[in-house]
């Protein structure tokens, strides 16, 4: 069984002491292939140094987080869209955002949200999206974009059946993770009604981990239990679904 885990922050400092064996225990988990979001300019040289250290595994993605937008925003933005001139990379994210913590720069999130679609536009690059207290808002942000024919990723999705009818309506998928298997969690009813081949799946390594590890560290080879859980609830084989579910992340990813 051979499953893709298509957003996972393996470079962050929580993996420093054990990085390596994070990695072997992913890929003798089947995990053969991990996507990696950016954040901001503080961890790329290490995500692209893990990328280096296992290019036929590690993919990394290149872009602007809203929880990392303030006031320096433009200087940020500048250092994404150089990089995105020096080198190739598999989709622009993490990007969205975020309304959680401080709306103190909701323009400049709008703002730096909008110039990285058109970016992934003109790059013919797919976008992994980051939304939390603000999914409508994202939402609309996203379709003038996708109905250009930006496609991509909605992360860690957790939302309404009439949120991902959008999502999907767009062409874009969901990124299912651990929510997945959190009591009261909401989300296999709402997923019982999508089709599978429109879900992706993900950790979001270090965090949201599943059950049974819950207030563990995540790391990528725990997918294997969101996989599990996901093939129950579409009652469908769990080789099929790592056959599905991968498939639809190279598709995205063109990797």
């Amino acid at each position: 069984m051979l499953l893709t885990d298509t957003h996972t922050h393996l470079y962050v400092e929580e993996f420093n002491a054990d990085r390596d064996a994070v990695v072997q225990r992913a890929i003798s988990a089947g995990i053969t292939k991990m996507f990696l979001p950016a954040i901001d300019a503080g961890t790329y040289d290490a995500m692209m140094d893990m990328e280096k250290k296992y290019p036929e595994h590690c993919f990394a993605m290149m872009g602007l987080h809203p929880c990392s937008v303030n006031e320096n925003v433009n200087n940020a933005l500048q250092i994404v869209e150089e990089w995105l001139t020096k080198r190739p990379f598999a989709a622009i994210g993490e990007i969205g955002l975020d309304f959680y913590w401080d709306k103190t720069f909701t323009q400049q999130q709008y703002n730096a949200f909008d110039r990285q679609m058109q970016w992934a536009l003109e790059k013919k690059l797919p976008v992994v999206i980051h939304t939390r207290n603000a999914m409508q808002e994202t939402i609309n942000r996203v379709k003038p974009f996708a109905q250009k024919g930006l496609t991509g990723i909605f992360h860690c999705f957790s939302g309404s059946y009439e949120s991902a009818r959008q999502i999907i309506d767009m062409n874009f998928s969901l990124g299912i993770g651990g929510v997945l298997t959190y009591k009261n969690a909401g989300l296999p009813t709402t997923l019982e009604k999508i089709p599978i081949a429109c879900m992706v799946l993900e950790t979001d390594a270090p965090y949201l981990t599943p059950v049974p590890f819950r207030g563990k560290r995540n790391e990528s080879s725990y997918l294997q239990y969101i996989a599990e859980n996901l093939a129950i609830i579409k009652r469908i084989n769990l080789e099929d679904l790592a056959v599905i579910t991968s498939a639809n992340a190279e598709k995205i990813f063109q990797v």
